[in-house]
C-alpha cells in the first residue's frame, strides 16, 4: 500500500494508471476519491492488497479546508460556473464559527449535483452537464471533529479541519454554512492531512513512489 501525496490538478484514477503502468500490475485501486482539484492522502492499493481497499475507505478520514464567502457556484467550490455574488460586510468571526461547529455529530447531507454519486444508475454530474434535475435524498454522515482554524474577516475567508466517515462532501458543508450566513461560500482549497492510519506528514510525492515499486 502506497500513502500518495495526491497533486492537486489530477484525478485519483489518474493516480491509479500511473501507479499500474510503472508497478506492471493490472490489479490495482484507491482508497477514498479526492476530487481532481483537491490534494493529500491518496492510499494506493498494488496487487494482493487492493482487496483490502474496501475496509480501507470506511475509515475517517480529515481534510483541511478553506473556504471563500460572498459566492454561489453550481459546482460548491471556486472552480465552478459562478451564479451569485452577495455581500459579507455582515460577517463576523463568531457567526461564522458558530455556522460551521453546527456541523458536528451526526448530519443529513445531500451530494452536490456535481459528484459521482448514481442516481438510476447514472452519475449526477451526468445529469448536471446535460442541465437535467434529478431528486436527489440526503444521506446520514458523521462529523466526528470540526475545528476551525483561521477567520480573515478582510478576504471573506475561513479555514478549518474536519475529521468525517466516508461519503463526506465538504464543499457541500462550505455552501450549506454560506446559506446559513447568509452570504453564500464556496470550497477554494482541500488537502485530504489523513486518512485513517495513513496521514500527509507520512505521505511520498507520486514521483518518488515510483522509484520504490
Amino acid at each position: 500500500i502506497l500513502n500518495i501525496n495526491k497533486p492537486a490538478g489530477m484525478t485519483s484514477h489518474d493516480v491509479v494508471n500511473i501507479v499500474r503502468r510503472a508497478a506492471g500490475i493490472r490489479r490495482v485501486g484507491h482508497t477514498g476519491t479526492l476530487d481532481p482539484m483537491a490534494e493529500g492522502v491518496l492510499p494506493v492499493c498494488i496487487g494482493s492488497a487492493a482487496r483490502v481497499s474496501e475496509y480501507l475507505d470506511l475509515d475517517f478520514k480529515t481534510y483541511r479546508c478553506r473556504l471563500r464567502f460572498g459566492q454561489v457556484t453550481d459546482t460548491l467550490d471556486i472552480w465552478g460556473k459562478l451564479l451569485e455574488e452577495r455581500k459579507t460586510g455582515g460577517l463576523t468571526e463568531s457567526a461564522i464559527r458558530e455556522a460551521l461547529s453546527s456541523f458536528k455529530g451526526l448530519i443529513k447531507q445531500v451530494p452536490p449535483m456535481y459528484s459521482a454519486v448514481k442516481v438510476g444508475g447514472r452519475k449526477l454530474y451526468e445529469y448536471a452537464r446535460e442541465g437535467v434535475s434529478v431528486e436527489v435524498k440526503p444521506r446520514k454522515v458523521f462529523i466526528r471533529e470540526m475545528t476551525v482554524e483561521e477567520v480573515d474577516l478582510d478576504a471573506a475567508e475561513a479555514v478549518f479541519s474536519v475529521e468525517c466517515t466516508k461519503g463526506t462532501y465538504i464543499r457541500s458543508i462550505c455552501g450549506e454554512a454560506g446559506e446559513l450566513l447568509g452570504t453564500g461560500a464556496v470550497m477554494s482549497a482541500l488537502t485530504r492531512t489523513a486518512s485513517g492510519a495513513f496521514s500527509l506528514a507520512d505521505a511520498v510525492e507520486l514521483e518518488l513512489s515510483l522509484i520504490h515499486i
